[in-house]
């Protein structure tokens, strides 16, 4: 069984944490959610995450997947965490999964993860930045070799079908978005 992190940052997007982590689980998929520390973390809209553990903690595993979950500051503060740039980095030279949507694929580009790459995120994120060998794609999700992002809330489902139908296969992610009742 595939092992997904998730880590929760204080005012990540909570729409999409809980998608990213109700449909790994619902995959039967192996979500470790870890707060960069160890309280309880207010989402943006002020609902509050209890993490399964703390980043410190979760880093004595392995995973096979790390996934981000967007939304302000939340983006901010995983990107100005050391400790989330060396694991990203240490799982993409494993040639791992790495995925983040909406604000967050910003701590992929300021990890020099998306150089030569094409990528998604909320508008606007990617263009203020100053890494100019990123081929930004206005489209709901974008898969570049290893690399997964994603633009918003909005488009949480599709992103985390896209994570389960990579680490499983097209039958679980159709199994999966069946029990959503999607058009």
């Amino acid at each position: 069984m595939p092992t997904v992190l998730v880590p929760l940052a204080q005012g990540c997007e909570e729409l999409e944490a809980v998608t990213i982590i109700d449909l790994l689980r619902r995959a039967n998929i192996e979500v470790v959610t870890a707060g960069l520390d160890d309280k309880p973390v207010k989402a943006s809209r002020g609902i509050v995450l209890i993490p399964d553990t703390t980043l410190d903690e979760a880093l004595q595993k392995s995973f096979d997947m790390i996934v981000l979950p967007g939304g302000g500051p939340g983006a901010d503060h995983l990107n100005n965490d050391s400790r989330i740039h060396d694991l990203l980095k240490a799982l993409h030279a494993q040639g791992k999964y790495i995925a983040a949507i909406c604000a967050a694929p910003k701590v992929l580009a300021s990890a020099g993860l998306l150089a030569n790459k094409q990528a998604t995120s909320y508008p606007g994120v990617l263009d203020k930045m100053t890494v100019s060998d990123i081929n930004i794609v206005n489209v709901p999700v974008v898969q570049d070799g290893k690399v997964i992002t994603s633009r918003g809330p909005g488009t949480a489902i599709d992103f985390t079908l896209t994570l389960i139908e990579v680490l499983l296969d097209e039958t679980t992610k159709n199994q999966v978005e069946a029990g959503l009742v999607r058009n």
